[in-house]
């Protein structure tokens, strides 16, 4: 497993949105990549939940944890070959820890919680909680959005991960990512 977890090494800048579900990240990683003509590497958790639901009626289990984890690095190390300067990811290990401890008693699998903290991004952008609740068949924690949300950035406070946190509505959020993407472009 270990080497499934573990991400390619590239010269990449690599941007990840991080936060709580409903808060925008897919529809602002998409904005992104299409900003910037450059991969955008989807959240394979919800593909791969959304199909477990169709066909069981069944939620996220500490079983798929491990399987959504490499899912989602063999995604992102499958873009990054298809980037241009830039890969924009919707999630990444961190968020699935972050997931694992909140939903399964403070529970991590140790090879996750190693690759999570091992792999490397230029910055994460910390979506906060002020966008409207979505519901769907897998959102199901509208009434605990703060407590997500403070779970989400004591986790990047904690491991001294570069990020920001954007606010607002969606074209506000969008130029705020800009500002601070071209700015690590240029250096």
């Amino acid at each position: 497993m270990e080497k499934k977890l573990k991400q390619h090494p590239s010269n990449l800048v690599k941007i990840v949105l991080f936060g709580p579900e409903s808060t925008g990240k897919t529809t602002l990683s998409v904005q992104l990549s299409a900003h910037y003509k450059t991969a955008c590497v989807p959240e394979f958790s919800r593909a791969y939940l959304q199909e477990k639901w169709d066909e069981t009626k069944k939620v996220c289990e500490i079983k798929d944890i491990i399987p959504i984890a490499n899912g989602q690095m063999k995604l992102e190390n499958k873009l990054a070959k298809e980037a241009n300067k830039l890969l924009i990811c919707d999630t990444d290990l961190l968020e699935t820890k972050v997931y694992s401890e909140a939903y399964y008693d403070g529970f991590v699998d140790k090879e996750l919680e190693k690759y999570a903290l091992e792999n490397q991004y230029d910055l994460y952008l910390l979506t906060y909680i002020d966008t409207p609740w979505e519901a769907d068949d897998l959102r199901d924690r509208p009434t605990q959005r703060e407590e997500m949300f403070m779970a989400f950035k004591h986790t990047l406070d904690k491991y001294k991960k570069p990020y920001i946190l954007l606010k607002g509505d969606k074209k506000t959020r969008f130029h705020q990512a800009v500002k601070e993407i071209d700015q690590l472009l240029k250096k």
